[in-house]
């Protein structure tokens, strides 16, 4: 059965503003200094999934550039555009019905592209356990990540105590799917030790998904659906153009996964971060002596557990602990560390005032 790696490459990274806009969100940028976050998970996956077998689900205003950036390998063909966001769903479905027009029943593996993963080889080895559980059963899989502290950044995967299977490795029964919880909660559940994070990782067989949408999104399902007749024809995009709009806005977690009885998870341990917001850069570079991550033109006294990025212009601090500073040609952001994932409330009030320049 062919393998195909569908990623998401749509979002706008609201939380990493002001670095982040809708036309270069993170997922594009050079963060780490090694390659936009977009190819380094492409390379993520070579040797499990050939690389010209990438598909990648993006949206109008992003698609352009993304062309131009991304990994040699993938097939201009494999860009899926959606015209307007309508969430993960409608981008899953999107995808497997391109793929199960144009290849049959294939294993799909679903990978977000702004993760950063520091045990490549561990990471490899993991999917290729999931890859089998898929290919072997009609269950969705899924890869959890051992929490290590109470995130409340993060959403979680309960799941239960006996393993499902021990073959090719432990997996377990997913027993719920938890949105990000307040930090009580989080402590609950790093506490229990039934609990994962949730990586947003997902595989298993297109044939699986597209009957799951027909069960549990049949609206969603019964209006796409008629658009894999016209993917690969000349009226593709007008096809698209007209459906997209329509759609149920939904995530799969909603949508899907929270509704099936028929999800397993594996752990994962191979330095997973979800970089969704300022305060996760601690996983690509560690802080100096005073606690603090400095990638810009710097100079202070007195700061500790700080994060200062800049793009050029000399930033300079005294007597600060705990901020985030982030520098941009035309937006400086000023924030407590741990109100990081409050920036997207600032992104929201940007677009209510009508300051869509700064977006």
């Amino acid at each position: 059965m062919n393998k195909f790696a569908v990623i998401l490459a749509g979002g706008g990274g609201t939380r990493f503003w002001p670095l982040s806009r809708q036309e270069t969100p993170k997922q594009l940028l050079n963060i780490s200094g090694n390659d936009i976050m977009l190819n380094d998970t492409i390379e993520r996956f070579k040797g499990i999934i050939p690389q010209e077998n990438t598909v990648i689900v993006t949206n109008r205003s992003q698609a352009v550039l993304l062309e131009s950036i991304m990994h040699s390998s993938v097939l201009k063909g494999n860009i899926l555009i959606e015209p307007v966001a309508r969430n993960t769903a409608a981008s899953i479905l999107f995808a497997a019905l391109f793929i199960e027009k144009f290849h049959g029943d294939s294993l799909m593996v679903v990978l977000p592209s702004d993760h950063h993963i520091t045990d490549e080889d561990q990471f490899r080895k993991t999917l290729n356990e999931a890859c089998t559980a898929a290919l072997e059963s009609d269950k969705i899989v899924t890869i959890g990540i051992k929490p290590t502290f109470p995130s409340t950044g993060y959403g979680y995967i309960s799941y239960q105590n006996v393993p499902y299977t021990t073959s090719p490795c432990a997996m377990y029964e997913v027993a719920e799917f938890v949105e990000k919880p307040n930090f009580q909660k989080a402590q609950a559940y790093l506490s229990s030790g039934h609990y994962m994070w949730n990586s947003g990782i997902f595989i298993w067989k297109t044939s699986v998904i597209i009957e799951n949408f027909n069960r549990y999104l049949p609206r969603l399902y019964k209006s796409m659906l008629p658009l894999r007749d016209y993917l690969g024809t000349e009226q593709e995009e007008e096809m698209i153009n007209k459906i997209y709009p329509t759609l149920q806005n939904i995530s799969i977690d909603y949508g899907i996964l929270e509704r099936c009885d028929e999800v397993i998870v594996l752990s994962g341990n191979f330095g997973w971060n979800d970089i969704g917001s300022w305060d996760a850069l601690g996983a690509i570079f560690p802080p100096d002596e005073s606690g603090n991550i400095v990638k810009a033109n710097y100079m202070g006294i007195d700061t500790r557990n700080s994060i200062i990025y800049g793009n050029g212009r000399l930033i300079t601090t005294i007597g600060i602990d705990g901020l985030i500073i982030a520098d941009t040609e035309d937006a400086l952001l000023i924030c407590p560390k741990n109100k990081a994932q409050s920036v997207k409330e600032m992104v929201d009030m940007l677009k209510e005032r009508g300051m869509t320049k700064y977006m």
